[in-house]
């Protein structure tokens, strides 16, 4: 039980029980948030209320709506160690439309539209910092049906930001150069993007990195070198690692600038969990240390879809979404919506089901781990 009891209002009566799930408001006429209660008090009780019941929150009294759009709620949020870690998740259907799981109560929230001008925005870099989703970059998977041309914007250099506090999107300073399929992570804080692609698919090699509090882009030593493939940006001992599908090298950001390392790490989908590498390859989630791996558990299951995402989040890996293309004589694509976990923290590794999403489903495009 989150909040219970009840309070008397000054000309108003309000009783809480349970979750907020049974709320009954007679008249409320007082500016204080709890009648009795100190102010520093009360938004404290009000800082553990789950993030999915804050919308309740808000029509309870204007004092209520006022704390919910304030910053010191989630300052609170912080000191009573109720913060929560929220997956967010974008896939192709619907268009540039995000949802946020709560993985305590197994349940999606859908968020505003993204206001990209950018239809079907795609290839993009997404992370969160500063209590913000960022979504950096990308170009259009928009195709005109009559000549199977791609929209007119490719690569976007734009910069939008989710704000969990006023629940909405707004756009930061954009990245100097416009890229898609392109390394993004966060470092100490701040976001830096590499290489990828810019306009008309030339690869490039330039590297920049984001100040969240001062909404300024700064150029960093730019790659060694690029390659004709996407690249991937990973995190791992507290070094940006930049993974090109294909090669046998990885390009790791040390303060000397950008280092070029030999690995034999197996080729697939990659994920950090509690700073150890994983990677679904040929049916198999592996391990991977720098240069030996071992089997943690099958994903058979899995072989036969494509576009899902496999992404690190709390302490467990989470495969969302993809798409099962067609097989013999059945012509149909699947679009998923299913959500699979791999509990790593049992002494065996075990899958299980997780709810599906409610609004997404099909190719994923982008997920990042929130902490509201």
């Amino acid at each position: 039980m989150i909040l219970s009891g009840v309070w008397n209002w000054g000309n108003g009566l309000c009783i809480v029980e349970g979750n907020l799930e049974l709320l009954l408001l007679y008249t409320v006429v007082s500016m204080v948030l709890i009648e009795g209660l100190p102010d520093a008090v009360a938004i404290r009780c009000l800082a553990r209320v789950p993030f999915f019941q804050f919308p309740k929150l808000e029509v309870i009294c204007r004092s209520w709506r006022e704390a919910v759009y304030s910053t010191e709620l989630y300052k609170a949020r912080e000191e009573v160690k109720s913060r929560e870690n929220l997956l967010c998740v974008c896939a192709f259907d619907p268009e540039n439309v995000w949802q946020i799981y709560d993985p305590t109560r197994d349940l999606w929230i859908t968020l505003p539209i993204l206001p990209s001008k950018v239809r079907n925005l795609a290839h993009f870099g997404v992370v969160s910092t500063a209590g913000k989703l960022f979504v950096l970059g990308g170009g259009s998977d928009a195709v005109d049906p009559l000549t199977g041309d791609q929209d007119g914007s490719f690569a976007t250099n734009e910069v939008w930001a989710y704000d969990p506090v006023i629940r909405r999107w707004s756009q930061r300073a954009s990245m100097i150069v416009p890229r898609t399929m392109f390394a993004c992570c966060v470092l100490n804080g701040k976001i830096l993007v590499a290489g990828g692609f810019t306009t008309c698919r030339k690869s490039i090699s330039k590297a920049e990195i984001y100040d969240p509090e001062k909404d300024v882009w700064v150029s960093i030593p730019d790659l060694h070198h690029t390659h004709n493939s996407g690249c991937t940006g990973l995190v791992i001992g507290g070094e940006v690692h930049v993974v090109h599908k294909g090669l046998t090298t990885v390009q790791v950001l040390t303060k000397d600038g950008w280092r070029v390392h030999e690995h034999s790490w197996v080729q697939g989908p990659m994920t950090v969990v509690n700073g150890s590498l994983f990677v679904m390859s040929h049916g198999l989630i592996y391990k991977q240390d720098r240069e030996s791996r071992k089997v943690v558990i099958s994903a058979s299951e899995f072989k036969r879809r494509i576009g899902f995402a496999m992404m690190g989040f709390r302490d467990d890996i989470y495969v969302i979404g993809g798409v099962i293309g067609p097989e013999g004589w059945n012509w149909d694509i699947q679009k998923m919506s299913d959500v699979d976990v791999l509990t790593l923290g049992n002494e065996r590794p075990v899958w299980q089901k997780a709810a599906s999403m409610t609004r997404c489903r099909g190719t994923i495009l982008g997920c990042a781990e929130l902490r509201i």
